[in-house]
């Protein structure tokens, strides 16, 4: 008779089924799952691919030319042949301060009257640039770009007059991302910051839902153990963040442009074990809580927010204070972020991901245990 009886641990693979299946129903049967998998990643996608860029291009300036020589004119011509300025000449920097007060213009670029004397004397002549300081980075900008500009005009001048001694060259060499365009590194580093949005958010109101719902009560009637729940509930949405990383990826390269020269194997390593974290991070925060609309609320409170402003895609740690760098530390995507930059750009680089991929999988076991003993306790 006892031939009949399932085994326990046959007994434990049935209900585990149920539950992933279970799970998966509501899945399918709830549009606001797809819509956070799935529309919310292109929303971000877009709105990180096109609306945030560290590319300054066509930047407005003035060009005040107070004498006008072949040589302040060649100077100026230099200005106006750069893909980084938008040039309006004139002949007093006073026909700029107000433009510059209003940011019509970014920037007043002074050749002075005395230039083309104390360049053909050969007394390092100088040139004044007004930048408004309330923008920094656009000032830093217009300073460098203008400085270049400056540097390449001389070296021209230097080639076509045959100064003594050859002129020194420089020759510079980006790697990975030649072109230096933003985008190819801000697009990947999105993708992480979104994977973080869609897995905490949409595990975080899991468990709630069903304790507002009321059919926690029932699954509690049940011989489910804690760790049967968890993991019924976050397979089918590991799979679904897994699916919404797969079209931000598709994206990235045939919209955006961005270069994949790694492998699929490696990136979806990165991606499986970053899912981790940040799913046991949302499923604490959902059997903590028990209420959607606060799950939600801590979700984008303790994951997006620190993603997006922590974890180097946006600001440079090394300049962050120390204290803020030692929290970096357990923000999950400050190890995905360069990870997806080098599949993306570089290709497989396994010395550095190991220490990563550990990083993460100790974060997420972290809030796996937590998760799974708060579960426990409601349970019980």
């Amino acid at each position: 008779m006892t031939g009949h009886r399932n085994p326990p641990q046959s007994g434990r693979a049935l209900r585990f089924v149920a539950l992933v299946r279970k799970e998966s129903l509501q899945v399918i049967r709830d549009p606001s799952s797809i819509l956070i998998a799935f529309v919310l990643p292109l929303i971000l996608l877009f709105l990180f691919g096109y609306g945030i860029s560290l590319d300054t291009k066509e930047t407005r300036v003035g060009v005040v030319i107070e004498d006008v020589t072949p040589v302040t004119s060649d100077l100026a011509a230099s200005f106006q042949a750069s893909r980084y300025f938008s040039v309006t000449t004139g002949r007093d920097r006073r026909e700029f301060e107000e433009d510059l007060v209003l940011a019509r213009v970014r920037g007043i670029i002074v050749i002075p009257a005395d230039f083309t004397d104390k360049y053909t004397a050969g007394t390092h002549p100088q040139i004044q640039v007004i930048v408004d300081g309330s923008d920094p980075n656009t000032a830093n900008f217009v300073q460098n770009y203008v400085q270049g500009a400056v540097a390449t005009w001389r070296q021209l001048r230097q080639s076509e007059t045959a100064a003594d001694g050859p002129p020194i060259k420089v020759e510079q060499r980006f790697w990975f991302n030649p072109e230096l365009t933003s985008r190819s590194f801000l697009v990947p580093g999105s993708i992480a910051i979104i994977m973080t949005l869609v897995g905490t958010l949409l595990t975080s109101l899991v468990v709630a839902r069903e304790w507002e719902r009321g059919t926690m009560e029932a699954i509690m009637a049940t011989p489910v153990t804690a760790i049967e729940l968890l993991a019924g509930k976050i397979l089918p949405y590991f799979v679904l963040a897994l699916a919404s990383m797969t079209l931000c990826v598709l994206l990235a390269v045939f919209v955006f442009g961005v270069p994949f020269r790694g492998s699929i194997g490696a990136l979806y390593l990165l991606s499986a074990v970053f899912l981790v974290p940040a799913l046991g991070q949302g499923l604490l925060i959902s059997a903590v809580t028990k209420n959607q609309f606060l799950a939600s609320q801590m979700a984008l409170i303790t994951a997006f927010l620190p993603s997006f402003l922590l974890s180097g895609f946006l600001f440079e740690i090394n300049s962050m204070p120390d204290v803020i760098q030692w929290i970096t530390f357990v923000v999950p995507t400050r190890y995905l972020i360069p990870c997806l930059q080098t599949v993306f750009l570089a290709g497989d680089i396994w010395p550095m991901f190991f220490g990563s991929i550990g990083a993460m999988f100790l974060i997420g076991s972290v809030f796996f245990i937590l998760a799974a003993r708060s579960t426990r306790k409601r349970i019980a």
